[in-house]
């Protein structure tokens, strides 16, 4: 099992800086992809951004340019961050970290970002 706990989540207002972080740990493994993902409410869950283990990234068009992933590897854990600058009111929803590995795909519980205008 993987357990996923993410922090940094906040109010925050328009034009404002976060970040966010998911501390991964358990059956990690070398091999994996993290995700962090979006809910607003009323809404599907989006994907917002990727990160490899050989650390390539991907994004989103509607964060591309203002958030940032980046990925801390350990042993038998990892840490996975989404910075994110020049908030906007439509970034608000709760984010959720993914771990894909070859063993399963698991999900943290979220953590909520507000952005006020």
């Amino acid at each position: 099992q993987v357990q996923l706990v993410e922090s940094g989540g906040n109010l925050v207002q328009v034009g404002g800086s976060l970040r966010l972080s998911c501390a991964a740990s358990g059956r990690v493994f070398a091999i994996n992809t993290m995700k962090w993902y979006r809910q607003a409410p009323g809404k599907q869950r989006e994907w917002v951004a990727t990160i490899d283990n050989i650390g390539l990234t991907n994004y989103a068009d509607s964060v591309k340019g203002r958030f940032t992933i980046s990925r801390d590897n350990a042993k038998n854990t990892v840490t996975v961050y989404l910075q994110m600058n020049s908030l906007k009111s439509e970034d608000t929803a709760v984010y959720y970290c993914n771990l894909w590995n070859t063993v399963g795909d698991y999900w943290g519980q979220g953590t909520q970002v507000t952005v006020s205008s």
